[in-house]
């Protein structure tokens, strides 16, 4: 019943008759969750102008605009930490707007740290002594402790030594108190410590001995996994809806090779693809762990058993630009960061229907291992995406197939695509809820899911040359009995023809004596 009129005049009323447009949401939201130098939030102290924490940041999802934004909250790159090259990569190739949780800052972890070391054997190949980085945490396994004897040219049996360690030498140093020069004991450097001292008559063998064992403990399954009550790890990602990409590039970190570090990648791995499953409109991004031949490769996906449309799983590792402190030019880096901005920038220049394959990998300068083609043969049919180099067309994504075993979902875009249209129909339907349950509504829905499926079919999402071809929605008293509307359920049919990419491409070629040639 509408408004009572009671005084004599003119009554204005609006009508809500007209079409609501069901508007495509985004589909390249990153969320990484993983490791990083700091999380704090910080302001400008007045005295000293510089930048000093004032809330923590951990298990939090902050949301990030650009790399600048990042290195404000989280730092910069640092040994122990992908996360930081993969957010730095995903900007690179093209990423927006994401999503950082940090699980660890590690220039703010002391107990949990293991220090670098190394012995230094004596020429009768007992130890000298022991040397240990200074500072704990992976940046002491970058250090490399060089012996030189001091001798002169008639001087076969040489008392005194120089070591030389993280730029800093000291020479005539000796095994003896009583001896010329420097006992070892009282020789002092910046980055190591000396102990375990052998007895007087050692020599320490000439040569360069790398420090090792530096780092943290890897983080636990439950650490990513998280809790989303307390809203850490993954579980505090739920609360964020526009978020479509997932990623763990630190699941890695730590990763030794053992049945343990194994087991604990896939238990993290499963729990990413099931949180996307969970969520639905979401995509998880996969890496396989480090120094992995092609045969390894197929062995790693034998081993996890993955059979998930919601992933894809890449491989190998590239090659990129060291930024951080350390000596190296380069590093090896899992792909998935790097990744998750070349689906951005294949969204951005063509849409989500675009399989994010035969794009350059940006920053990438080389890979941990090079794959043939027939070594790829064996990867591709089997849902491992190979990344590869090509002369002259640099070091592309050769692979856009998610780990189903659907034939109907092989394709990452085709999975993307109905995330894309699912996750707009959800938002742009909201009304629909709680309206009388008759004909009016149902010819109300047709007509909104209709217009927005011919804007994605005219954007070359669907394959067809009408509408019909390409899609079809169905809301009608055959799928609404009296049955289904007694239980106040409202049900909407519909069929969309996604485009598949063209995988293969085959040409069939013959000699052809011409066209007037006898048949």
């Amino acid at each position: 019943m509408g408004v009572t009129y009671l005084s004599p005049g003119v009554y204005v009323e609006e009508r809500d008759t007209g079409i609501k447009p069901i508007q495509a949401v985004g589909t390249s939201m990153a969320a990484f969750v993983g490791i990083t130098a700091e999380a704090s939030k910080k302001r400008i102290d007045q005295e000293t102008g510089e930048r000093v924490p004032e809330e923590s940041c951990l298990n939090k999802a902050i949301l990030i605009s650009n790399w600048t934004e990042f290195t404000t909250y989280f730092g910069g790159f640092m040994d122990g930490a992908f996360l930081p090259d993969a957010v730095y990569g995903y900007f690179s190739n093209g990423g927006g707007p994401c999503y950082v949780t940090s699980l660890r800052a590690l220039t703010d972890v002391d107990q949990e740290s293991s220090a670098a070391s190394a012995e230094i054997p004596s020429t009768g190949k007992a130890t000298c002594f022991k040397v240990t980085a200074t500072m704990a945490g992976p940046a002491g396994n970058n250090l490399k402790v060089t012996i030189k004897h001091n001798t002169a040219p008639d001087d076969k049996s040489p008392e005194a030594f120089t070591m030389s360690v993280g730029g800093q030498s000291l020479s005539g140093l000796n095994m003896k108190k009583s001896g010329s020069g420097t006992y070892i004991e009282e020789a002092e450097f910046d980055a190591i410590t000396i102990s375990d001292i052998g007895g007087a008559t050692l020599m320490p063998d000439e040569g360069v001995y790398p420090l090792t064992g530096g780092g943290l403990q890897p983080l636990s399954a439950e650490d990513f996994i998280g809790d989303p009550g307390k809203r850490t790890g993954l579980g505090g990602l739920e609360v964020q809806d526009e978020i479509r990409l997932v990623l763990c590039p630190d699941v890695m970190a730590g990763y030794d090779g053992s049945d343990a570090a194994k087991a604990r990648v896939r238990l993290v791995q499963e729990a990413l693809i099931s949180h996307c499953e969970r969520m639905r409109y979401r995509f998880a991004i996969l890496d396989t762990p480090p120094d992995l031949t092609a045969q390894q490769a197929k062995e790693w996906k034998e081993y996890v058993n993955f059979d998930s449309s919601y992933a894809a799983l890449y491989y190998p590792w590239i090659e990129v630009a060291d930024l951080s402190d350390n000596a190296s030019l380069t590093k090896h880096v899992p792909p998935s960061g790097h990744m998750a901005g070349v689906y951005n920038r294949s969204d951005g220049e063509r849409s989500v229907h675009k399989a994010p394959a035969n794009e350059v990998i940006r920053g990438a300068v080389g890979l941990a291992q090079e794959i043939s083609r027939n070594e790829q043969d064996t990867l591709n049919p089997i849902g491992v995406n190979c990344i590869r180099a090509f002369p002259g067309r640099g070091i592309r994504v050769w692979g856009a197939r998610t780990l189903s075993s659907n034939g109907a979902w092989r394709y990452v875009n085709v999975r993307r695509l109905f995330i894309m249209v699912e996750a707009s129909m959800d938002a742009g339907l909201q009304w629909v809820v709680f309206e009388p349950n008759d004909t009016n509504l149902w010819a109300r829905v047709t007509r909104d899911v209709t217009g927005f499926l011919r804007v994605v079919w005219r954007s070359g999402a669907l394959f067809g040359t009408t509408e019909n071809q390409a899609f079809y929605v169905k809301c009608d008293e055959e799928l609404n009995t009296q049955e289904i509307r007694d239980m106040g359920q409202l049900i909407i049919e519909v069929g969309m023809a996604p485009v598949k990419p063209a995988e293969f491409v085959i040409f069939r070629i013959s000699q052809w004596a011409g066209a007037n040639a006898e048949e």
